[in-house]
Order: C-alpha cells, then structure tokens, then sequence
C-alpha cells in the first residue's frame, strides 16, 4: 500500500498537469507512493500527458462530462486506500521538501486532520491560502476589496490575510479555520470521517465547508509555512471566468444557506441569492480576478 496517494483533478490545464506530476515525482522519490487523476471531460488534451518520471504510479479517469472538483476528489479518494490523500491542483509546482514538511505536522499530533502549504504566487509573494471562519463581514471586506486594502488590520481583513500574517511572524505551523484546496495533505481517518467533500458544491467553497466539517469532527487544521508550492492559479477558470464567477457565487450561497441559516424560511436566504447573483454576474463581467 502506497503511503501517500496524490489526488489531481484535471480539466484543460494544458502543460499544467505534467509539470505538476514531474514536481510530485521528485519530491516523493524516496517514498511509495501512486497518484490517481481525474479528467472532467477536458478538450485539450492535457490528461494524455502523462510524464515518464511517474510512469505506472499514475492511474487516469477519463470522466464524459464535468462532476465538479469535490465529486471528483471523492472519486479519486475511492481508488485508492492510502493513509495520506494529497490534494494537488494541476497548476500546482511541489518545492522540494514540501511534502515530507506536512506529513511531519501532520503526523506529530493525531488531532491534527489536513495540514497545508505556503502557496507562492507568480512573483513569489505569499498567496493568500489560509484564513479565519468566513462571516458576512469578512466576505464584505474580501481578499482584495477595498477595505482591505485601506484597513489591513481590521478583524475582517485579517481572517483574510492569515497566510501572510503567519509568515511574518516566522511561525513553523498555527491552526486556521480554513485552507485553500489547491494544495492540502489529508490524514484518511478524517475525510472518511466527514465522509470528503459535499459533492452539492460544483466549484469553490468546498474546501471552506471541507475543513469546518473536519474541525467540527475535532481535528485540526495547520498552515504550514516552510513547505512550499508554487501556484499561479486560475489554470482553468482563467479559460472561463463567466462561469468560475458565476460558480463561485452559487457555492458562496451554499455555503451561508447550509452553515449560517440552515432554515429555508428564513428571511435572509432570498437577499443573500439575490445579491450574490448580481455579484456574480458583475465580477464575471470584471475578468478572471473573482475574489
């Protein structure tokens, strides 16, 4: 059995893919290991791309049609009973020694469920990967909104900026609420314990609503900052940003309707559709920068 199985989910990420599996390749040399990736129905190509160096480690899924990002890591999840899932966006590039970073957090505390790295934007800057609880206020507030930008120290724009906020402090590992999933490293006993991803989320928030589960099981959840990613991001919503934006925004009504009011009589459930809908279409309009 291998000890970890890496997890992608693929749709028309050109070169991504393999770049990222010659990344996994080189970090888990040492180790036994397998990847298992599934193809939404991708056009381009990109999941024949197979690199030599993971050779037979790698298993493909061909799906016809697109299930989502949550559906289809549950689907990868089932093919394989690895202790350690590692979730791997395609446009992701492994740091040597990121992984063996969060397996040691990891596996240091049986509490601790998903550990997770610094994502490293283009520029090398620190992506904005881990944060507090989302609110109403902080989603008000967002990642580059401009009271955030004008009040950076204000609770609702630091439950966005936690990733940079723990790399300034120099902290080897903090617990957050939530990670962003392009990259976590999953303890098996905890997906299977939240039964992975609410397959109702298509794209986005999944991850939010993956780790709050997880924490509500009571386990952790660890930033990690000396492993490593790189992760420009956007390798397939910047081909379709009407329908990431618009996909974002249904999952951002999902998750308030499932987490803050669970009624459906209740008063604020018809505003907040309404007014992430208009949100959706106005940022779709916008570009591929959503958040």
């Amino acid at each position: 059995m291998p000890v970890v199985s890496a997890l992608i989910v693929n749709f028309n990420s050109g070169s991504h893919l393999a770049h990222a599996l010659r990344s996994i390749a080189a970090d888990l040399a040492d180790l036994d290991w397998s990847a298992v990736v599934i193809d939404n129905a991708s056009e381009d190509g990109s999941a024949d791309r197979i690199p030599a160096e993971a050779g037979e480690r790698v298993t493909v899924v061909r799906n016809r049609r697109n299930v989502g990002f949550g559906a289809a890591v549950n689907q990868a999840a089932r093919l394989t009973s690895a202790p350690l899932l590692w979730l791997v966006n395609p446009d992701c590039r492994i740091v040597p020694g990121a992984f063996d970073a969060l397996r040691r957090v990891l596996i240091a505390d049986p509490r601790c469920g998903l550990t997770a790295p610094q994502l490293l934007n283009a520029d090398g800057s620190t992506q904005e990967s881990a944060r507090g609880e989302p609110t109403a206020l902080t989603g008000v507030f967002g990642r580059h909104g401009l009271l955030t930008r004008v009040f950076p120290a204000a609770a609702a724009a630091r439950h966005n900026l936690r990733a940079r906020e723990i790399v300034a402090a120099g902290a080897e590992t903090a617990d957050v609420d939530w990670v962003m999933g392009a990259c976590m490293l999953i303890r098996r006993e905890a997906f299977d314990r939240v039964n992975g991803f609410d397959e109702r989320f298509f794209l986005y928030w999944e991850d939010t609503d993956l780790c709050r589960r997880i924490r509500e099981a009571g386990f952790a959840i660890r930033y990690v900052p000396g492993a490593r990613v790189e992760h420009p991001g956007g390798a397939s919503s910047r081909t379709a940003h009407w329908m990431a934006s618009r996909a974002f925004h249904r999952s951002a009504y999902l998750y308030y309707a499932k987490h803050t009011v669970p009624s459906p009589w209740h008063p604020a459930r018809p505003l907040a559709r309404l007014a992430l809908t208009l949100r959706g279409w106005l940022r779709g309009a916008q570009g591929p920068k959503i958040l």
